[in-house]
């Protein structure tokens, strides 16, 4: 906000400077803060357009409040509908464009058909521009992680009959995956798990003060590696001037490329891109090699190649990815993590030892699982399937023929309370399986459909059937966080102009439903320290059919260390047998001061307390919360409420 008001200062200076009259056109106004900060700034009138008509009536009344109404005009249409003209939303075109249309990939909220509309028909010809230029880095990595998020690793598993691997079909090799960016928090990934291969490139620049083009483009770099290794993954980010001179400039740069020693700042709506190459590429130190940017109107994305003595004469090709192994668009990356996790995998496959008999007639129930080939390994005499879509049929059934396991596994493409006794060969389940995930799950207690679709099953099980994992318990944790509070803190206050309206106006919102449930968030990218020890709330017992009545607990929870109480973090975790657990959260809490590791591979539940959005109610120094939390079975929804308590 800051580096903004300093832009537009600067934009409106210039404009003044020529004896113009500044005209302000903010597209995506939101409150309205960049309009007010152009009027403080000394515009003679502004042109503000939100689509969105909760948010533009919230900016009307903001505008009005800030005692500004008079020069600025709030237009509740999207921009590519705005009028020129006497009788039009605008009465002239625009000779500064203001707008914050960006997004972690900058432009995947349609910043190019934003502009390049702008520029033809609502502002002049060299207007000013703030910001006035955005400019987009690639830096080519080897890193096994961030590769185990886009490919299925071989996967080895010791038998009595030795070691056999599960190995993926060759529709996967060299697929480009999902056509979508990765964007997460990069600053959040240790050098540890990464290898730089070439120092940061610049890929490409828009100047938003001329004419924009929507039309896709690429761009091509030659870039020459700092050390050999395998080129895998480009890293991508991007910064922006917000004058001509590029004097106020905004980085989204990672830790690591910065020059300066402070943390970078926090940042959850624009963060940094991951995009996998299709096939990872050896490259040799000091031996160049091509990169290219692809961009459509909305994403962007890469090619390595080797530099040829033709390379001038060769067409570039621009064709958007798409995913032709039906892999990723079954598993998300966390999910291709996740298979990939050896440790992980390793405790499966000893938990499936400990119940597994070569008589065992097994069926498994998740989503896309590798568990089949896992029960066919360890020598079951039959493994069926379930699989509850066309697309996951299809990808495992690609799998298991990679594997030679066509004729040994079935797939029953149906829901479980379809399931016939024909569709099992009239056989009865002695082992049902299942990891449990699920697709469609967003919270942590949704792969609880498990215990849903093993009631649904019960008539073909036998009658002393193992069920795999045996049960599952939710747990919880009071928390601080470093930045993710954030997202939940009123603005009160922003660069001088009062916004409160848009606080209530998010709070009623909360208080209609949203603040008295959970929200799903990838924990290892929000540092936290726990405030209080770990607790099992609930327990869900899987060798029963899932109860008529409530499950709930209420209670109390002591806090250990001194902090600011932002919430609880909730988690599942599944008892495969009585002795052997997998955990969808906690790792460890890594030392005194209470910081936590979490599994990199699933989003936890994070229950936002009503202090973080109204720290007047806390209380002076809670030493404890009182939980209330039950599960419904009827719906499948866990219900909580909390209270800090002095």
């Amino acid at each position: 906000n800051t580096k903004y008001f300093q832009g537009i200062r600067a934009a409106v200076g210039r404009v003044k400077a020529r004896g113009e009259r500044a005209v302000i056109l903010d597209i995506g106004t939101g409150t309205g803060l960049l309009s007010m900060m152009a009027v403080t700034a000394g515009a003679d009138f502004c042109y503000a357009v939100e689509v969105f008509k909760p948010m533009a009536e919230a900016a009307v009344k903001i505008v009005a409040k800030n005692g500004l109404r008079d020069k600025i005009k709030i237009i509740n249409k999207h921009s590519t509908e705005v009028t020129v003209g006497p009788d039009g939303d605008m009465q002239c075109r625009a000779n500064i464009l203001i707008t914050e249309l960006f997004d972690t990939e900058l432009i995947g909220e349609g910043a190019l058909p934003s502009y390049e509309h702008a520029h033809r028909y609502l502002v002049q010809e060299g207007c000013e521009a703030v910001p006035h230029r955005a400019t987009v880095y690639a830096q080519l990595v080897e890193s096994e992680r961030m590769w185990s998020w886009n490919k299925l690793f071989p996967i080895c598993i010791q038998t009595e009959d030795g070691e056999k691997a599960i190995v993926s079909p060759p529709e996967m090799e060299g697929c480009p995956g999902a056509p979508s960016v990765y964007d997460i928090q990069l600053n959040q990934v240790p050098l540890k798990d990464f290898t730089v291969l070439s120092d940061a490139a610049t890929m490409f620049s828009v100047d938003f003060s001329k004419q924009v083009s929507r039309a896709p483009a690429s761009f091509t770099v030659q870039l020459e590696p700092i050390r050999s290794g395998r080129a895998q993954v480009v890293l991508s980010w991007w910064d922006m001037d917000l004058d001509p001179e590029g004097s106020i400039k905004c980085t989204m740069a990672p830790y690591w490329v910065q020059e300066t020693s402070e943390d970078p700042p926090w940042r959850d709506h624009w963060m940094q891109c991951v995009y996998f190459l299709p096939d990872e590429e050896s490259v040799l130190q000091g031996q160049s090699v091509n990169l290219t940017a692809f961009r459509d109107d909305y994403s962007v994305w890469y090619k390595l190649r080797k530099v040829r003595s033709d390379e001038a004469k060769t067409e570039v090709h621009i064709e958007s990815p798409v995913c032709w192994c039906q892999a990723h668009l079954l598993w998300n990356r966390p999910r291709f993590g996740e298979l990939n996790d050896r440790i992980r995998t390793a405790q499966y496959v000893r938990a499936l030892k400990e119940v597994l008999k070569p008589t065992s007639t097994c069926l498994n129930i998740s989503d896309g699982s590798l568990l089949p080939i896992v029960a066919c390994y360890l020598g079951a005499e039959q493994v069926f399937t379930l699989e509850s879509s066309a697309v996951s049929h299809s990808l495992m059934k690609k799998i298991f023929k990679a594997n030679h396991l066509q004729d040994r596994i079935k797939i029953i493409e149906k829901h479980p309370e379809s399931l016939l006794s024909s569709d099992l060969e009239d056989k009865k389940v002695s082992l049902l399986i299942g990891e449990p995930f699920f697709s469609t799950s967003l919270l942590p207690w949704h792969n609880l459909y498990f215990w849903y679709a093993r009631s649904a099953v019960a008539s073909h099980l036998t009658s002393n059937a193992t069920i795999f994992p045996q049960s599952a318990s939710l747990h919880m944790m009071i928390v601080e966080f470093k930045d993710l509070w954030r997202i939940r803190s009123p603005c009160g206050t922003c660069e001088g102009f009062d916004v409160q309206i848009m606080d209530e106006m998010i709070k009623n919102s909360l208080d209609f439903r949203e603040s008295r449930e959970a929200e799903p968030h990838p924990l290892w990218e929000y540092p936290c320290k726990s405030l209080s020890d770990p607790l099992e709330v609930l327990a869900f017992d899987f060798r029963e059919t899932v109860p008529e009545c409530s499950i709930g607990k209420e209670g109390t929870v002591n806090l250990l260390r001194t902090g600011k109480s932002h919430g609880a973090v909730l988690w599942m975790e599944y008892n495969l047998t009585s002795s052997l657990s997998v955990s969808t959260g906690l790792v460890k809490v890594s030392d005194e001061k209470g910081y936590c590791q979490w599994t990199p591979h699933c989003k936890q539940a994070v229950y936002f307390f009503s202090t973080v959005s109204a720290p007047e109610t806390l209380p002076g120094c809670p030493s404890a919360v009182a939980y209330t939390i039950s599960f419904n079975p009827k719906t499948g929804d866990v219900i909580m409420d909390f209270k800090l308590l002095s």
